[in-house]
């Protein structure tokens, strides 16, 4: 009889919220507010003579050109390369010009072999 008594008081209780729940809960029938395209602007528009961007150097492919790269993409891109690392990428291509072949990296001091080949299909030139 005690059992009986519990389960009926938790069985009205929970039915007594019940109206408060479906109150509560959004109606699976009303509208949702939708928000437009802002329209479009003056400044948006292409108006004038297209400018050609420079090249990006980090790619949607996860790809980082070692020819155009700042030291934070490459810091970004690369698996087990910092900062210090990034920035003696970038310094040895502005003293010594733009790398011909990704393999020159390896001539990067503090890029060995093992670091060069975790990240070989990272790199473009």
């Amino acid at each position: 009889m005690k059992k009986l008594g519990i389960t009926s008081l938790s069985l009205a209780l929970a039915l007594s919220t019940l109206p408060v729940m479906l109150q509560a809960a959004p109606n699976a029938t009303s509208s949702v507010a939708t928000t437009a395209p802002a329209p479009a602007t003056a400044a948006s528009k292409n108006t004038g003579p297209q400018v050609k961007k420079e090249q990006v150097a980090v790619t949607d492919e996860g790809t980082v050109s070692i020819n155009t790269a700042t030291a934070e993409e490459f810091a970004s891109v690369m698996n087990g390369v910092g900062m210090k690392k990034a920035q003696a990428i970038v310094s040895y291509r502005e003293e010594l010009g733009k790398f011909t072949d990704i393999e020159q990296l390896r001539e990067v001091p503090g890029i060995g072999a093992a670091l060069f080949e975790r990240n070989r299909d990272r790199l473009k030139l």
